[in-house]
């Protein structure tokens, strides 16, 4: 049952995208149905992603609902999926978004509306396959994939600098990739097996580590994106219609994470050790660099994709800071932002919608004509910001108690996100939200309607929730975390790193041998 249960979350939505795709008949008809099919579709499979969240066992160590069957079995390559506490939750934010775009698109999207839920539903498989696949080559096969759905969604149904924005998504992500490439062919090679839970328990030597950690660095650090492989990142969000960026932004984006834990930090811990301190500037370049460039903006748009460019630095501090408080404050940032951001794209949809601009310069005095959608948006601001009783606190704060293990400087300039976050997010909502409405068209809107309020209202509750039981998630993938922490090998390295830092040694004197 449980194998079948992944089977289904994995594929049922390839299956309605062809059935979607086989349709005949008039134009309207054939639109009208599209929409129900990948509706229902998405319902299910999110409702089943909640049943494997009910179903799963954190106490039990390694995967489950795991299948593995032969592939190229004479190469070592296997179809071999399965889920533990890591990946549970970044296949449960995937069908929870793909339904939420889904519903965001039933008005956003009026031309092409059949190959639009097409390339929606293939989206969403190729996401839980990616972060349900326990074989490389599989993964390699899911992750390239996802460029496919997602660089046709910016690129067919974006805004005027659509293709050029499309194109440069994808050449940066696949020329990464090419990095990882060469990096599982290596272990291909040498271990004769491109099994994960197989190659999570191989030696490497210091020296293979390092080179493998700098191809998954690369090929993960674009998508993520990891400061300085962002260029591609302000043009896909700004460019992406609100139903495809909320997607791109709050789980594509996460993928990055996901490998760079899964891959580096898990798989090579002595290069993730002997590097991290490096990995972690980085990190506090982008929280500061993004912070920095959204307050310039005068895109609405623009500003929230800075914005989240320099959230994802906080995860990438998080996760290199090889700390079970970091991992699971990176972790908790994750599922956090991936919510808040796409309600942040939706909420400024609905506006730009109702304006038809995206210049903050035309808005103000929003709160009058829009009293729901200030409400609600002032919940995400301030999640955004990482206010107490929302799960970006929770995230924040256990990254930076991982991060002050390591270094106090990454973790105080690491921590300044909590400023400089609240600088240009609450300058955003002010210029927005409040003053006299001085432009016609702000004063003709109208507040959120039903369906816009069927799916932000869910998103604003999950938030909360995330802040005040944040256990119900940490309870999941801590254990997994907490057993890499305190393994062996890895604790002895982590021992050795914390105690030359605390002792007040220069961390990059330390030499993990």
């Amino acid at each position: 049952m449980h194998t079948v249960l992944l089977t289904l979350v994995t594929y049922l939505p390839l299956l309605g995208a062809l059935i979607i795709f086989l349709m005949r008949g008039s134009s309207e008809e054939v639109s009208r149905t599209a929409r129900w099919i990948a509706l229902w579709i998405s319902v299910v499979v999110f409702g089943l992603s909640i049943v494997m969240w009910s179903e799963f066992d954190p106490t039990l160590p390694g995967y489950q609902f795991s299948y593995q069957s032969s592939w190229l079995a004479g190469y070592g390559v296997s179809y071999h999926v399965g889920v533990d506490g890591i990946s549970l939750f970044f296949i449960i934010l995937s069908t929870l978004l793909t339904l939420v775009a889904i519903l965001a698109a039933w008005q956003m999207i009026i031309d092409r509306i059949r190959d639009y839920m097409v390339a929606i539903l293939l989206l969403e498989t190729t996401l839980v396959g990616l972060f349900s696949s326990l074989d490389m080559v599989v993964f390699y096969c899911f992750y390239e994939a996802t460029l496919i759905p997602s660089s046709m969604l910016i690129g067919i149904w974006g805004g005027p600098k659509r293709i050029f924005a499309s194109m440069k998504f994808f050449l940066f992500t696949f020329t990464g990739s090419l990095f990882m490439m060469i990096g599982i062919l290596w272990m291909w090679v040498h271990t004769g097996t491109t099994d994960i839970p197989v190659l999570m328990h191989q030696s490497f030597s210091g020296t293979v580590q390092s080179w493998l950690l700098l191809g998954f660095v690369l090929a993960f650090g674009v998508k993520l994106p990891l400061f300085p492989f962002h260029a591609w990142l302000p043009d896909a969000y700004s460019e992406g219609p609100a139903s495809t960026t909320l997607l791109v932004s709050g789980v594509m984006s996460k993928a990055g994470a996901y490998g760079l834990l899964r891959f580096c930090v898990l798989m090579l811990p002595e290069a993730s050790h002997r590097y991290s301190v490096l990995i972690m500037i980085l990190g506090v370049c982008a929280v500061i660099y993004g912070a920095i460039v959204a307050l310039a903006q005068t895109d609405v748009k623009r500003m929230v994709a800075y914005s989240s460019f320099s959230h994802m630095g906080i995860i990438a501090i998080g996760l290199f800071s090889l700390t079970a408080e970091g991992i699971n404050g990176a972790l908790m940032q994750v599922i956090s932002h991936g919510i808040t951001i796409a309600a942040l794209f939706l909420c400024i949809a609905a506006v730009t919608y109702r304006a038809e601009t995206r210049s903050i310069n035309e808005f103000g005095g929003v709160a009058s004509q829009m009293p729901k959608l200030a409400l609600l948006g002032m919940i995400f601001i301030m999640a955004n910001v990482g206010l107490p009783g929302t799960g970006s606190f929770v995230g924040e704060l256990l990254v930076m108690v991982g991060a002050l293990q390591v270094s106090f400087w990454i973790a105080l300039f690491g921590g300044s996100t909590m400023i400089l976050g609240a600088i240009y997010t609450l300058v955003l909502y002010r210029r927005v939200i409040f003053g006299a409405v001085v432009k016609p068209a702000v004063s003709h809107m109208r507040d959120l309607s039903a369906r816009e309020l069927t799916i932000l209202v869910p998103l604003a509750l999950i938030t909360l929730w995330m802040g005040i039981y944040p256990n119900s998630f940490l309870s999941v993938f801590d254990p997994a975390v907490v057993s890499f922490t305190t393994s062996g090998k890895v604790a002895a390295l982590t021992s050795n790193v914390h105690t030359v830092a605390a002792n007040g040694t220069d961390i990059h004197q330390v030499v993990v041998r």
